[in-house]
């Protein structure tokens, strides 16, 4: 890896840098966010017209964004969990109108085993729901 000492140098140097006045006037200068005054004079030409133009449609495009994420995405987001929340409850009171496990239907094409699986009993797959899943094991 690095050495440590030329590294603690070379950063001391780096921060002796910024602390000067030149660069420091600089660094504020360049990341200073302000409107400037008028264009008047030499100043006042295409480029820096076009230029203040497309500052002024960025302001405004970054603050329609920020207003559609907090104002439309926000709420969209709320009355889709609701929708969500609805349909899940309605999911389960139509389980609640139908036969205990035990007593449904075992279709052929259900649960085919042609070996056991590596874990638990061998008989249940990875995601068995006890609540949902029923297998009737050949006596």
């Amino acid at each position: 890896m690095f050495p440590q000492r030329p590294l603690a140098r070379t950063f001391q140097r780096a921060l002796s840098q910024v602390r000067s006045p030149i660069i420091r006037q600089t660094l504020q200068r360049r990341f200073a966010h302000s409107e400037g005054p008028p264009l008047t004079g030499a100043a006042d030409n295409a480029f820096n017209r076009e230029r203040a133009a497309v500052k002024a449609h960025a302001a405004a495009t970054s603050d329609l964004w920020r207003k559609l994420s907090l104002y439309v995405t926000i709420p969209c987001l709320i009355i889709a969990s609701v929708n969500a929340y609805n349909l899940w409850t309605e999911h389960w009171e139509h389980w609640n109108h139908m036969p205990p496990l035990e007593e449904r239907v075992e279709y052929p094409y259900q649960n085919i085993r042609t070996k056991n699986f590596p874990w638990g009993d061998g008989d249940k797959t990875l995601f068995w729901n006890p609540e949902v899943n029923y297998h009737h094991k050949d006596e």
